[in-house]
């Protein structure tokens, strides 16, 4: 399927593999963060990488959904610089949520119209991808799995710098009733119920996402694409090669290979026991590609790059996913946008860093590892010169209506809708339990001052939100519905 390098290597510099984790909690992996290192299952592969290369201990996601995170992982660029601000949302799932759940959730119709197609939305063809500026220094690119920046094939990894593509073409990790496969399905859950009604079990190659192109992949979506990803491996090993591989795991629908489940038979609850397995399967990837970079002579030459595109979602119904953050997937409190953040290549000396990092910034970073200067403007800054205070520039999130500032300790989060302000001293209170905003006035002017010059700056949305939702910040939606309403608990109200 894969291209084949020359038989001999000539060109020595570092091969380059970024692997992205879908909705991977900051506390679904042991040995990450201080404040909880507990894990909701052990990753002694993720560990590894961790311990042994360069930890970013505070690292943000560009967002707290998908798409906007995967532009600015593979832009180096904010979504207020690339317009790619929102989530592309077909009308019919937003529709669908609305039903499900008209009482937290409001579909904006008047949206619909002005809005170009489905297929039509995506990151534009004319921002420069981490692919397209490593494909010019003559590295060979390939992608594999989750892509989510536009359908259309003016959008299509192919179009975006890769040479090749094996794309997920719908969303099922094995068809629903497959003998290997252990499901958990999500009651409280509108998006489960969409999904489950829709989703296939299908890949594609080198093509659009047209039906008459997708196949059925060969096992469990995870291994899949690590099997896929070794072969890139072995058969690119002699010539500089850029690997995206952009795992589904461990995104709902909830499907865990059975002998992973049977594995862990002290997890009692099921949904719990079927998250912790989809884990398991993303940490063997992880240790997979490490072994085969070892078993391949390309361990001391490789960067793997590890991240996840935003923190863990709350309508799985899983408590402790992000602890000890509040907030989830969807919100911009710490629990929706800290995200793990490493570079491992075999005998580097392993640092662990607590200056903030940020998706941003690892295009630019990318660049300093293989010694060539971006011919480009980014937002982003290579992580590794001694240039910058990593904690006094500002990072800027923008979605909708919600918007955030960190500089410095400082933390400011506003929301138009309704009016709204939470200020959190970061150092003192990493998990943001202590508004501060009335009690330090002009700190909070200073900060609203960068929130307003930066979106004064900002690049319109190229499309608007279909969905409102209302999200409570330390409840997920399980405990919700079987819980009710509680008056005093803080909710965001959040966009698509």
């Amino acid at each position: 399927m894969w291209q084949q390098g020359p038989d001999q290597r000539t060109d020595n510099r570092p091969n380059i593999i970024v692997i992205v984790a879908d909705d991977l909690g900051i506390n679904d992996m042991t040995d990450y963060d201080d404040l909880d290192p507990s894990g909701t299952i052990d990753t002694p592969n993720i560990d590894f990488i961790g311990n042994m290369g360069i930890k970013f201990k505070n690292a943000y996601s560009g967002s707290a959904t998908c798409a906007p995170s995967r532009g600015m992982i593979v832009t180096g660029k904010y979504a207020t610089s690339t317009g790619y601000e929102f989530t592309p949302t077909p009308d019919g799932m937003a529709r669908s949520i609305n039903l499900f759940n008209p009482e937290e959730t409001r579909y904006l119709s008047e949206n619909v119209e002005n809005n170009p197609l489905f297929d039509n939305q995506g990151l534009p063809p004319e921002e420069l991808t981490f692919a397209e500026t490593l494909k010019s220094a003559n590295y060979y690119t390939a992608h594999i799995g989750k892509w989510h920046l536009g359908r259309g094939p003016k959008f299509a990894p192919l179009s975006q710098g890769f040479d090749e593509s094996l794309m997920m073409a719908s969303g099922l990790f094995l068809p629903e009733d497959d003998p290997n496969v252990v499901n958990a399905y999500l009651p409280w859950d509108p998006i489960d119920k969409f999904l489950w009604a829709i989703l296939d079990y299908a890949a594609s190659f080198n093509e659009s996402s047209e039906r008459d192109n997708w196949f059925e992949p060969k096992g469990y979506l995870t291994d899949y694409y690590t099997d896929e990803a070794i072969k890139v491996i072995e058969s690119n090993k002699n010539r500089p090669f850029f690997l995206y591989l952009a795992h589904w795991g461990v995104h709902t629908p909830l499907q865990a290979l059975k002998s992973d489940y049977d594995e862990l038979t002290y997890i009692d609850d099921h949904v719990e026991r079927v998250y912790a397995a989809m884990i398991k399967s993303l940490d063997r990837s992880v240790g997979r590609i490490v072994q085969s970079l070892k078993e391949n002579g390309l361990s001391d030459n490789t960067w793997i790059i590890f991240t996840s595109d935003n923190g863990g979602a709350g309508y799985i119904g899983l408590r402790y996913i992000n602890s000890p953050y509040r907030g989830w997937k969807l919100t911009l409190f710490e629990g929706g946008i800290k995200v793990p953040l490493i570079f491992w290549k075999d005998g580097i000396e392993p640092k662990q860093i607590s200056q903030r990092a940020a998706h941003i910034d690892i295009m630019p970073t990318i660049h300093g590892l293989i010694n060539r200067s971006l011919e480009h403007d980014v937002d982003g800054i290579d992580l590794f010169t001694d240039e910058y205070d990593l904690n006094s520039r500002p990072l800027f999130w923008k979605t909708g209506h919600n918007k955030v500032v960190i500089k410095d300790d400082w933390k400011l989060q506003v929301t138009d809708y309704p009016p709204k302000k939470w200020l959190y001293n970061l150092a003192n209170d990493p998990t943001e339990q202590k508004e501060l905003s009335e009690s330090y006035p002009d700190k909070t002017a200073e900060l609203l001052a960068l929130i307003n010059s930066h979106a004064e700056g900002a690049r319109q949305s190229l499309y608007k939100p279909l969905l409102l939702a209302n999200i409570e910040v330390d409840r997920n939606l399980k405990e919700i519905t079987e819980e009710g309403p509680v008056e005093e608990e803080e909710a965001v109200w959040v966009t698509n």
